[in-house]
């Protein structure tokens, strides 16, 4: 089953990471530290297959993790592995409606976010009985987050556990008793050299008052390639993002203080290069999928070095290369850099970059409404008149669907699509604000 789910993935080879994990997981619990974006997810994904049984008709697995975006990740992964196992995500802000609806047939592999998966267990909506192995991932960004209690909670409730596997980007000095870890393996990839990411290192010296006009300045010279814009404040990154609207420079916001849609949105366009820049709190720096990053902005600096790596690890992953800035005051110095890096020059007139090629479509139907991208792939070609290269990234959600169309094409699409129908209903479509 491994070898089918890595063909359906794309994938002719493990990583040495993602093999020490399979093998330790046949004799014990696992402690797998490993860099952001090194594969840990395949890590628990695949010896989990082993132990799933086709005859059990509940919940076998349980993923918690510490965010909606990991959750949903996790999800269509093991939905590309092709298993023919039921997978399902719970988390706050998803209609629980539809999770108990979900929940009324188990799946095999249930992911969620510790609160919401507390609050299911809470009022019974799934049996424990029959979840024999249990995989924190992201565990020190869960306790972060302040998930220890529910985790804790949660894990009372599993009479069955077999098996454990904990994930973390960060070396902890303890692992909390809560967890039931017994003799774990501890598999090390932190200090793993040949993963250490090509990354240029800039500064941008600015006072305080000029930041705004200095960071606007930043991203007219990067010009038209994707840039995350890190905060440690929500209230900043809606600052930068009036001052961008009002240049003229569409970008996207991320940060915890969105709604779910907003967020999801806000991460497609990103994805499918609607939009270049996504400015960002740290809940960005970790476990979201989002594409190869070119740039990375810390606006504000990060209280630590930890922080640090992990916005950074966002670029020049699997062997690309990346350029942070750091925006200083001319007195600033954090204490985990060496040395100030080379000043990028911003003396230049600024010229807002030309809009993204691509735009997003919104299509008012999802996998609830049994609606695939094959189904989205035949109205944009057939009706839409799209040839396929003007047709970019489909991404299809519980009730809602965005494809990315070429942006000089898109009204037009929208026209011919006016009346068109999918699985013989009529669906709204339009372009995604």
């Amino acid at each position: 089953m491994i070898q089918q789910s890595l063909k359906n993935l794309k994938i002719t080879a493990l990583n040495p990471m993602q093999e020490a994990a399979i093998a330790a997981a046949k004799k014990s619990d696992v402690i797998l530290l490993s860099p952001t974006g090194s594969g840990k997810t395949l890590g628990f994904l695949l010896p989990m297959l082993g132990a799933l049984k086709p005859n059990v008709t509940t919940v076998q697995a349980l993923v918690l993790v510490p965010s909606r975006e990991l959750a949903l990740q996790i999800e269509q992964v093991f939905k590309t592995m092709g298993t023919g196992f039921k997978v399902n995500c719970c988390y706050g802000g998803h209609d629980v409606k539809t999770e108990l609806n979900n929940l009324s047939h188990p799946p095999a592999v249930l992911i969620g976010t510790p609160g919401r998966i507390a609050h299911h267990l809470r009022r019974e909506s799934f049996s424990t009985r029959t979840i024999h192995t249990l995989i924190l991932d992201e565990f020190d960004k869960a306790l972060e987050f302040g998930f220890q209690e529910d985790m804790a909670y949660i894990i009372k409730q599993l009479p069955a556990i077999k098996k454990r596997m904990l994930t973390s980007a960060t070396k902890m000095d303890e692992i909390p008793d809560f967890t039931g870890m017994i003799n774990p393996a501890t598999l090390n990839f932190l200090t793993n050299i040949a993963s250490a990411p090509d990354i240029k290192q800039k500064a941008v010296i600015a006072a305080s008052e000029d930041k705004l006009e200095a960071v606007f300045a930043l991203l007219c010279k990067i010009g038209n390639e994707s840039t995350l814009v890190f905060c440690n404040h929500r209230d900043a990154v809606d600052r930068i993002s009036d001052v961008l609207w009002d240049m003229g420079i569409p970008h996207g916001i991320f940060h915890g203080g969105m709604e779910q849609d907003d967020r999801e949105r806000a991460l497609i366009k990103f994805r499918n290069s609607s939009h270049k820049i996504l400015i960002t709190t740290d809940l960005a720096s970790r476990g979201l999928d989002i594409p190869e990053i070119e740039h990375i902005v810390h606006y504000q600096l990060p209280h630590n070095e930890e922080a640090f790596t992990h916005r950074n690890g966002r670029t020049a992953r699997m062997n690309a290369k990346g350029t942070s800035y750091l925006m200083l005051t001319p007195t600033e110095k954090p204490t985990y850099l060496k040395e100030i890096p080379e000043t990028e020059d911003l003396t230049a007139e600024p010229v807002p970059p030309q809009l993204s090629p691509w735009a997003t479509l919104y299509i008012a139907a999802g996998k609830k409404d049994k609606v695939n991208k094959v189904d989205i792939v035949g109205l944009l070609l057939k009706k839409g008149e799209l040839a396929k290269d003007e047709l970019g990234l489909i991404e299809v959600l519980d009730n809602s669907s965005y494809a990315a169309v070429k942006r000089n094409l898109i009204e037009r699409t929208v026209k011919l699509l006016k009346d068109e129908k999918i699985k013989n209903k009529k669906i709204k479509i339009e372009i995604s604000r």
